[in-house]
């Protein structure tokens, strides 16, 4: 695959950005004209695939659909507008996203109005812009994650019965000022940068989210402010690499970032991900240790225990590094939650190579890993590397490691019984309809016993037991 490293960041004009509200004006304008505002307005259906700034990127996504005069649905059968947000980090979820996208076929030969869009990081690559373009020609328009903002100059050219667009790699520039329709009002995604420099060799993501490019700190903290002052009450600062936030700006770092937002008023906590261990500072870990509303939670992947893997990986910091720091992150945070990503069968992992990332986890003592059988991605440098390791042995080895680091999570819950914490009532447990499912410190989802008019506040509960995957509570 080309290097298609963004240039330079900026910040889109106004001028750009008030082109755009007038489409989405012209848009709001054409269904007023055919009657279709208040409760005959018509609905649009946003599906996402992938991370969390992906779901943030939907948020920016439905919300320009709101100003163009949509309403949001969640049954695409129902939509007019139908608009899909991919991923690219493996290919099944691509292959997923291309099969649904399939099916919307139907709804566009029973509806010749229905629009249908695809954004998002798969498109960013050329053989999926192909396939879509040259096998999904009902697709109406294509945006990459850099073109959210043409939206409604998408969707007006597509109502007037323009021909097909696709807008790829034409901004590298931040759109400030764009609308959100936030799915909770306690919970939000706030993103403070966008792309990736690190170049990790089985990661397609600097290729399809470009280069990192920094949002300016006033900005962040507006929309903060914004966000607490609409009832958030949990706010996730987004970056792919979110601790080198500032690398692009004159006197900005993410550790004065996190302390600004931490001292904003207001009754809320303030969580980050995902870390880069090249990029965790011991400033990031003072701040961190310092500022009572950011959670005690360091989600800090180190991907393999191995140092020839690390480098094969081209990750830029070694098994030792990486120990150093969690020990210092221990050190000022006694009761810190750590979490990581772990990847089995790198190519070229030796048995030796997995027995060093297995004497990580006893090492560490992770509260949960996120773990993946190495899967190749084309145009990484990865996918092309010999000592490709057979599926079969990649799998015993998940399976080994998979076991340890549930007994190690079992192990590290079981430390919260009989404590009473301060939680986020999150949602009604999805597994169990008679309880209210919370968040505090711990990643780990805590279920108890509550009236659901607690949603969206804060309250103390006191732990009664604990699995691997959760814990159990009674509200205090």
């Amino acid at each position: 695959m080309t290097d298609t490293r963004m240039p330079a960041p900026s910040e889109l004009s106004r001028e750009e950005i008030d082109i755009q509200f007038r489409h989405a004006a012209e848009v709001a304008r054409f269904h007023a004209k055919n009657g279709r505002v208040g409760d005959k307005a018509p609905l649009c259906f946003v599906q996402t695939f992938g991370c969390q700034q992906n779901e943030a990127d939907s948020e920016r996504i439905a919300g320009l659909a709101v100003l163009m005069g949509y309403k949001i649905t969640n049954d695409p059968s129902e939509a007019k507008l139908i608009l899909v947000n991919t991923c690219a980090v493996r290919e099944h979820a691509e292959k997923k996203a291309l099969s649904i996208i399939g099916q919307y076929k139907h709804l566009k030969d029973a509806d010749s109005d229905v629009l249908i869009g695809v954004g998002g990081c798969m498109v960013t690559q050329k053989h999926r812009a192909d396939q879509l373009k040259n096998s999904y020609p009902y697709v109406s328009f294509v945006f990459d994650t850099g073109s959210i903002h043409t939206l409604p100059s998408l969707v007006a050219g597509a109502l007037a019965g323009a021909k097909r667009r696709f807008v790829i790699g034409e901004s590298a520039g931040i759109a400030e000022g764009i609308p959100t329709e936030r799915a909770l009002s306690y919970k939000a995604w706030l993103s403070i940068m966008y792309g990736c420099n690190n170049f990790c060799t089985y990661c397609i993501v600097p290729y399809t989210r470009g280069r990192e490019r920094s949002r300016t700190p006033e900005a962040i903290l507006d929309e903060a402010r914004s966000l607490i002052a609409g009832g958030a009450k949990d706010i996730t600062l987004l970056g792919q690499n979110v601790n080198s936030y500032g690398k692009d700006l004159e006197g900005a770092d993410f550790p004065s970032l996190l302390r600004s937002i931490a001292r904003l008023d207001g009754d809320f906590r303030v969580r980050f991900m995902t870390s880069h261990p090249k990029d965790a500072s011991d400033a990031l870990i003072e701040v961190m240790a310092e500022e009572e509303k950011i959670v005690r939670h360091f989600h800090l992947p180190v991907q393999s225990g191995s140092d020839q893997i690390l480098d094969r990986m081209n990750r830029r910091y070694t098994a030792e590094k990486y120990l150093g720091i969690i020990e210092r992150l221990k050190a000022a945070i006694p009761d810190v939650s750590i979490t990581s990503d772990i990847i089995v069968g790198f190519p070229g992992e030796t048995e030796e190579d997995f027995e060093l990332t297995m004497e990580m986890l006893r090492r560490v003592r992770y509260d949960m890993i996120f773990s993946f059988i190495y899967s190749p991605r084309r145009g990484t440098p990865a996918a092309e590397m010999p000592n490709q390791v057979p599926h079969e042995v990649s799998t015993a080895r998940f399976e080994r490691m998979l076991a340890l680091a549930n007994e190690i999570s079992l192990e590290r819950n079981q430390r919260f019984i009989g404590r009473t914490v301060r939680i986020l009532a999150e949602d009604v447990s999805r597994t169990d309809e008679t309880k209210i499912t919370g968040r505090g410190d711990s990643p780990r989802p805590i279920h108890f016993t509550a009236d659901p008019s607690v949603i969206g506040q804060f309250v103390n509960v006191k732990i009664t037991g604990a699995d691997t995957f959760s814990l159990n509570a009674e509200l205090v």
